[in-house]
């Protein structure tokens, strides 16, 4: 009997998202003591420049202000526990973050 390791979930799960457009990048590279590093320490589980640069890539006609408010909703999803938040994760990604702001005009 075959069993699926860790490694084998991870490693498949990243062969989809890169068949999907998505850019990998492995740890090691990204790491804090690299002249590359994406995050101030290792509890920073999002890389918050990359999702702010996908939002203003996805929604160049927003204000910074909405964007803002779409990053904080996704860095902070609503939940009373983790699988609420996960779920609510998950749908904004999927059908988008709503957010309200006033044309200027």
């Amino acid at each position: 009997m075959a069993y699926l390791t860790e490694s084998d979930v991870e490693s498949a799960a990243l062969d989809w998202l890169k068949a999907a457009g998505w850019q990998i990048a492995h740890g090691p590279a990204i790491a804090l003591d690299t002249s590359l590093a994406e995050r101030r320490d290792y509890g920073e589980v999002i890389l918050a420049q990359r999702l702010r640069n996908a939002l203003a890539q996805l929604n160049p006609e927003l204000p910074a202000e909405a964007r803002e408010d779409a990053f904080r909703k996704l860095t902070h999803p609503e939940g009373a526990d983790l699988l609420q938040r996960n779920r609510t994760l998950h749908r904004m990604l999927v059908n988008g973050v709503a957010v309200e702001y006033r044309a200027r005009g």
